[in-house]
């Protein structure tokens, strides 16, 4: 494969498996069993299955999270991605974790600022993105107190708010309502007009249908 070639595969995935073992008795889940697919730079790639095909598991292997029993998977051709390949990934997991008692605001600068953002610019970059997902309304109200739905947004503002090159989203219309779940839809095709690329799971076909240029489907730990 050509350099060229190469550098146009932002995630590739060979191979992988993760065993788990749990409960006293360390009983063996296989929760991933030789999947391979690629994501290749500008496009939007859906990974689809049931509850429980593997698909969280797979994108946190992805994220360092947790590691491979076998295989491999690599992140812009690495396989072990350092800090500076790391700050180029924005990920909203399927239930976002928040500090309840922080305002939108005040969550988003906390972001801001662990991501390494420049103090002049933490504000205005935050407020346009409390715009962009709709939450202006609640500015003054503890996350603690949002709707399943607006912690959603929440959760995939702070994703974007570093301009990631790779954005990973776990069910990101999970919770929301047919109006908001076209909103998310359009923010993700937003994204990837301005080049981002971007790797969802989901097991909503029709998501899935609207958004996606090519798609992987998990059944069981395997591509089918």
């Amino acid at each position: 494969m050509s350099e060229d070639a190469k550098s146009e595969i932002v995630v590739s995935v060979k191979g992988f498996a993760k065993t788990f073992y749990v409960g006293f008795f360390r009983k063996k889940v296989e929760a991933v069993r030789g999947v391979d697919f690629e994501v290749r730079r500008g496009e939007i790639f859906g990974l689809l299955g049931p509850n429980g095909a593997g698909k969280t598991t797979t994108i946190k292997t992805l994220l360092r999270l947790i590691f491979p029993t076998a295989g491999e998977v690599r992140l812009f051709g690495h396989l072990e991605p350092g800090p500076e390949a790391m700050k180029r990934v924005g990920y909203m997991p399927e239930n976002p974790y928040v500090y309840q008692y922080l305002r939108p605001m005040e969550f988003l600068d906390l972001c801001a600022r662990l991501s390494g953002m420049r103090a002049e610019d933490r504000e205005a970059k935050c407020m346009r993105m409390v715009e962009r997902v709709g939450l202006t309304h609640a500015l003054d109200r503890p996350i603690g107190r949002f709707s399943k739905g607006m912690t959603q947004r929440i959760g995939l503002a702070q994703a974007l708010l570093h301009e990631p090159e790779l954005l990973v989203l776990d069910e990101p219309m999970s919770g929301l309502d047919p109006i908001g779940r076209k909103e998310i839809r359009d923010l993700i095709v937003e994204e990837r007009k301005k080049g981002c690329t971007i790797l969802f799971t989901s097991h909503i076909l029709s998501d899935v249908e609207r958004l996606c240029d090519r798609v992987a489907i998990l059944q069981r730990g395997k591509v089918t």
